[in-house]
């Protein structure tokens, strides 16, 4: 691995050229107050191919942790001693970005997202490897970053233009087009230091995008502002990514993630946990944050068993799912959970009961499922919920539900029927579900994602996935347009009444 060292000369801001955030040795800090070394240019590199617009190679970033704060000036003066421990915010990540892709990059609070994006835009310097970036970056790293509060929104406007090497006329040429879409009104003339939250967003949401960056970075920003303001968020970067900016994207909202990005990065403790397509990688970032929370709740039992053994008189009998629960069958590629009961079969049958792929919109359909308590477990269950999610082509979400959601309705009055979640089955014993409706969405394809979760509340108050799958099931719908049509993913069935009379 090669540490490439700075170069004297610095590149102008935005400007469009090869450049790359070199590493500056295993200290690779910045000293407080300072800015870490910026983007430079590096003449005689082998050359990028002419499509991928960022490369990274074993980038890592390293943080010293000093446990006084007298260590840290012991540490200059004392070679001989270590007084620091090493801590990897990153570490042997490698990624190529291409001309035009969206890349969304997921993880837990802690897993390097921030820190990789701040390497990117050139704020942070790396320690290993490097990151190689061609094309004028434009980054939302956080609330307000690169703007002066006492400045007003039209100064702040020019002061972050100028950064990206444009001039006051290029400025003024989008200024227009700026102020429409952060739509704060007077407030643009106003120091920022007096806006909320959410009009700070708009303003640094409004300069970004209609400056027109070739590569767009923006770390958790979409989640202040309103829902409107959101809306027409995603449709300027729909609109972005159509005209071939690069776009990457740190989100924890996994819809966005999947309608908005063409691949996916997962990161978890600071390295490449997996990267494909965003569902693929959606489906392991849910695996690990099941395997976590399993791990959490047996820490947990565990704990309190420990209390109970050291109170005089208490049973000492093994916390359920230790050591005498059996092991769970290993999730394929399209699920995940500790099968304490699983997903069995998914059938889709007209309403004739027999198997149909294919309806067209208003036709019944049943959907069977058939989930069973794992032999082995090791003693009966209740409070359980079986339950089925349809996606459609592009990944969203179309409708959830489930027998805990007919359940409430039974205890609100508003159905009758049996309550699953009040019932007790046997280890090994099967649970059969008929699912009925009238298929009311739009014509397409869909997916059928089924699941059995042990519900500790019931009001969805406390879930615990026990197994999901997808692509557990698949059909297609269609809509004669000369006998019944609509627009959009779901039939509301309106109907219109004309009125009106003479003039």
């Amino acid at each position: 691995m090669t540490i490439v060292q700075p170069q004297p000369a610095l590149p102008a801001p935005g400007a469009p050229a090869d450049v790359r955030v070199p590493a500056p040795g295993p200290a690779g800090n910045a000293a407080p107050g300072q800015g870490a070394p910026g983007p430079v240019r590096m003449p005689g590199d082998e050359a990028i191919p002419s499509d991928v617009v960022i490369e990274c190679r074993d980038l890592g970033k390293c943080y010293h942790i000093y446990d006084k704060p007298s260590h840290r000036l012991m540490q200059a003066f004392w070679r001989g001693r270590t007084w620091h421990r090493d801590f990897w915010a990153l570490r042997g990540v490698d990624l190529h970005v291409r001309r035009g892709e969206a890349i969304g990059i997921v993880g837990r609070n802690g897993s390097g997202k921030s820190t990789l994006m701040q390497m990117l835009a050139g704020v942070l310097s790396p320690t290993t490897g490097e990151a190689r970036v061609r094309g004028r970056v434009s980054a939302l790293l956080e609330l307000g970053s690169g703007f002066n509060p006492d400045f007003t929104g039209r100064e702040n406007t020019y002061l972050y233009g100028s950064i990206l090497g444009l001039s006051r006329s290029a400025v003024d040429a989008r200024m227009e087009e700026i102020e429409e879409f952060a739509d704060i009104g007077p407030f643009m003339d106003q120091p920022l230091r007096t806006y909320s939250s959410g009009m700070k967003m708009r303003v640094a949401f409004a300069v970004q995008v209609q400056l027109e960056p070739e590569i767009l970075i923006i770390d958790e920003a979409l989640s202040v502002g309103d829902n409107l303001f959101q809306k027409r968020c995603r449709q300027r970067l729909n609109t972005l990514r159509d005209k071939g900016v690069t776009l990457l994207f740190v989100s924890h909202q996994d819809e966005l993630v999947r309608t908005l990005t063409t691949r996916c990065l997962l990161l978890h403790q600071g390295r490449a946990r997996a990267v494909g397509p965003p569902a693929d990688v959606l489906l392991e970032y849910r695996r690990l944050l099941h395997d976590e929370e399993k791990r959490w709740g047996a820490n947990r039992a565990a704990e309190f068993q420990a209390r109970a053994d050291r109170v005089p008189g208490a049973s000492a009998g093994a916390p359920a799912g230790g050591a005498g629960a059996p092991a769970a069958a290993a999730p394929d590629a399209k699920s995940f959970g500790d099968r304490e009961a699983w997903i069995e079969r998914v059938e889709i049958c007209d309403e004739a009961g027999k198997r149909a792929g294919h309806f067209l919109v208003g036709e019944a359909m049943r959907l069977r499922v058939r989930a069973r308590v794992n032999p082995g477990h090791h003693g009966a269950m209740t409070n359980l919920n079986i339950a089925l999610r349809l996606r459609n082509k592009e990944g969203v979400k179309v409708y959830s539900w489930g027998t805990l959601n007919q359940d409430i309705a039974i205890w609100a009055g508003r159905r009758a029927g049996d309550v699953l979640w009040e019932r007790t089955f046997a280890p090994g014993e099967a649970i059969d579900v008929e699912f009925a409706c009238d298929c009311r969405v739009g014509p397409g394809f869909y997916e059928v994602q089924a699941m059995v979760a042990h519900e500790r509340d019931r009001f969805y108050g406390d879930e615990h996935i026990l197994h999901w799958r997808d692509e557990a099931a698949f059909f297609t719908v269609n809509s004669p347009k000369d006998e019944y049509y609509f627009g959009g993913v779901v039939d509301l069935q309106m109907r219109a009444a004309i009125g009106g009379g003479a003039p």
